[in-house]
């Protein structure tokens, strides 16, 4: 139990004092960028799905 007590103090340690962490800014400007390349990589996705389907559509019905 000491082992476990002692690791979950030098954590909070590691994270209130030694962890840099993104001011507000930066992390809305990287929020902003995953969800804009999440977006893009979707539609991306949907047209190749929808291509794909048509030429099987088009492959099965021969």
């Amino acid at each position: 139990m000491r082992k476990f007590i002692n690791y979950c103090k030098e954590a909070f340690v590691e994270l209130t004092k030694k962890t840099t962490w993104p001011t507000w800014e930066k992390l809305q400007s990287s929020a902003l960028l995953v969800i804009v390349t999440t977006v893009l990589l979707a539609a991306l996705l949907f047209v190749i799905d929808f291509v794909f389907q048509k030429v099987m559509t088009g492959i099965y019905t021969l």
